[in-house]
């Protein structure tokens, strides 16, 4: 049990502190980092081309310089990146890349040369349409445009193998991550929700190759556990983000387990696997195109409210926990839709509003308090 607790602390740790994390992964690897905004950047070409690929997912910080180029209504990880790069922070890294999922993000985009002049704004183009004839051929054309940037980032031609090798390490990345959400299922104390969200998220902070290591190490040594009883609420978490900690730690503290997630930041990065056939790029398109159930992509006929009745089937647990990331308009859109599919399915719902500046969390923690007690 001790290596488990070592390897865990070690990635709690990693999670917890970004910035050293990132600088100990670039003395140990020699690699330039590059950053990433959420979500779905094609980070295997940025490793192809030999950068370490960072997570930028925003932080609690005080908003003064960002509110000049971003108003006070987009949602708080935009804000937040965008403040600690006109601060600095982001200074360490080469350049940043930028997908265009929705307004924030294109709003960013458009102001980053102004507001962060030193380090370089690189766009990645995502398919929102992923039904038409065309579909695949335009994908893939914007991710070798995506090549082509990096590569005049770099100044070095990428190779198709490279290429290859990147995808093929990030694939048993994603496997073993399908793999440990498994593992966490089955030990709800060992792995509790806020430990589970650390795990997860040290990925964002490390060489993919040195995490890859860990986290399979880590999965055999949890196979080696006993099945453990939830001591509380079994749920599915969805949204955009289950943060800041102090709200993960009220589920930890009322004894919750996370049977699984549909959150960008974990399970979407990992939870639709590549096609087999065709290249690395293509393959990489596919994973774009099959992906379902995902806010961020236009789907006709809405999948995700019975894939949330599904994953509450199938793991068994007692209900879904909306965590509702306040300004985030594609998620906020999409919650009538599923939510209508959860009501008609009879499964209990928690909608907790949170935004990454949510000092106080003891009106959530009232609220959580009670859905314990209603699922009791």
């Amino acid at each position: 049990m001790s290596q488990i607790t070592d390897i865990i602390q070690k990635l709690a740790e990693t999670a917890e502190a970004p910035k050293a994390s990132v600088a100990k992964a670039m003395k140990e690897t020699g690699k330039k980092a590059l950053g990433c905004f959420p979500i779905y950047t094609p980070e295997e070409i940025a490793y192809a081309a030999g950068y370490l690929p960072v997570g930028l997912w925003g932080g609690q910080v005080d908003i003064k310089l960002a509110d000049k180029y971003i108003q006070g209504f987009c949602c708080s990880i935009m804000r937040a990146n965008l403040e600690l790069a006109m601060r600095g922070s982001y200074s360490v890294l080469e350049g940043v890349v930028i997908p265009t999922y929705c307004d924030s993000l294109k709003a960013i985009l458009a102001n980053w040369m102004y507001a962060v002049p030193n380090v370089k704004a690189i766009p990645y183009s995502v398919i929102q349409n992923r039904f038409g004839s065309g579909a695949l051929a335009f994908a893939v054309s914007q991710l070798e445009i995506f090549r082509k940037d990096i590569e005049a980032l770099s100044g070095k031609k990428i190779l198709d193998a490279d290429i290859e090798n990147a995808f093929a390490l990030y694939e048993s990345y994603r496997e073993a991550m399908r793999v440990f959400t498994e593992r966490a299922r089955k030990l709800p104390k060992t792995i509790t929700p806020t430990l589970r969200h650390q795990i997860i998220k040290a990925a964002f902070y490390m060489d993919k190759k040195d995490y890859l290591r860990e986290i399979e190490t880590l999965n055999r040594l949890l196979s080696e556990l006993p099945q453990e009883n939830a001591a509380g609420p079994k749920v599915i978490v969805t949204g955009l983000l289950a943060e800041p900690a102090s709200f993960l730690n009220l589920f930890t503290q009322n004894k919750y387990a996370f049977m699984g997630d549909d959150l960008a930041q974990e399970s979407r990065q990992f939870r639709t696997p590549a096609r087999a056939e065709g290249s690395a790029i293509e393959r990489m398109a596919y994973r774009i195109l099959d992906q379902r159930g995902d806010t961020f992509f236009y789907e006709k006929d809405k999948s995700r409210g019975q894939m949330l009745v599904n994953m509450v089937r199938e793991t068994g647990s007692d209900g879904v926990v909306v965590a509702m990331f306040k300004f985030c308009d594609p998620e906020e859109f999409d919650y009538p839709v599923y939510k209508k599919d959860l009501d008609e399915a009879g499964i209990p719902v928690l909608y907790l509003e949170i935004e990454q500046k949510t000092e106080n969390p003891e009106a959530l923690r009232t609220r959580v308090q009670s859905f314990a007690e209603m699922l009791a």
